[in-house]
């Protein structure tokens, strides 16, 4: 078996990423013959016997245990639908929402009103994408205040780094909370949310590259008026304290 690529190596739909049988193509990867392949644009990743591509783009493509962030656009009569950052949106029962005994036809928005944001996890997702949510996790809450940033939901792994390094650092020293879904959003609020939201961004950008951590810290550690650019996929929510 030869690996002829290394880890983090960028490649393009196509490119020959090794050739035998000892490896397993992994997530963003296929099997020709004896050749494993890249499916799309991205990243290689090689972890043990496994060789992918991280893609640098896509929408995202829920599965269950999947932590995210979601909008309420749609309350009906014991359901919510939610915006998942995805072609397939998500369900919310009140059953998975709140352990409160709720009488048929009550007013479900003293819970969740359209426009919230919400951090939900995913319990189920059925062969046709029927996604299930539930609230019935200790982090998942209701967000109030702050803003959302876009990221591509491939890079939310960068954005942790091991273990967490990255996140914390960035929490640490913009003084900011900070939540990340796995579906490419991200929770700010705090007084540095600018601060920490190019720091995110810088992230998402520059993913590919060497030294991340050492770029991202210096780039704190100077710029601590940064404002952020008017065309970055930022959203601001200004509804009270986060529960």
């Amino acid at each position: 078996m030869t690996i002829l690529k290394n880890e983090r190596d960028l490649v393009v739909p196509g490119e020959i990423l090794a050739e035998g049988l000892d490896y397993l193509p992994g997530y963003g990867a296929f099997r020709e013959g004896d050749r494993i392949l890249a499916k799309n644009v991205g990243i290689v990743s090689i972890r043990e016997r496994n060789v992918g591509v991280t893609a640098l783009s896509g929408r995202y493509m829920p599965k269950a245990g999947d932590k995210l962030i979601g909008e309420v656009l749609d309350v009906q009569m014991s359901t919510w639908f939610l915006d998942i950052n995805s072609p397939y949106q998500a369900s919310l029962s009140i059953g998975e929402a709140s352990e409160e005994y709720v009488e048929r036809g009550a007013d479900l928005s003293r819970f969740f009103d359209v426009g919230d944001v919400l951090y939900a996890k995913i319990i189920s997702v059925s062969k046709h994408k029927n996604i299930q949510l539930t609230m019935k996790d200790i982090m998942c809450k209701k967000l109030r205040g702050g803003k959302i940033v876009n990221i591509t939901p491939s890079k939310v792994p960068r954005l942790i780094g091991k273990a967490g390094s990255m996140i914390s650092m960035i929490k640490e020293k913009t003084g900011c909370n900070i939540v990340i879904g796995q579906n490419g959003r991200v929770w700010i609020k705090g007084e540095n949310e600018d601060l920490a939201t190019q720091a995110v961004l810088m992230v998402n950008d520059k993913s590919h590259l060497d030294g991340l951590t050492n770029m991202v810290t210096e780039f704190l550690n100077s710029n601590p008026g940064v404002k952020v650019a008017a065309d970055a996929k930022v959203y601001e929510y200004v509804e009270g304290d986060a529960n």
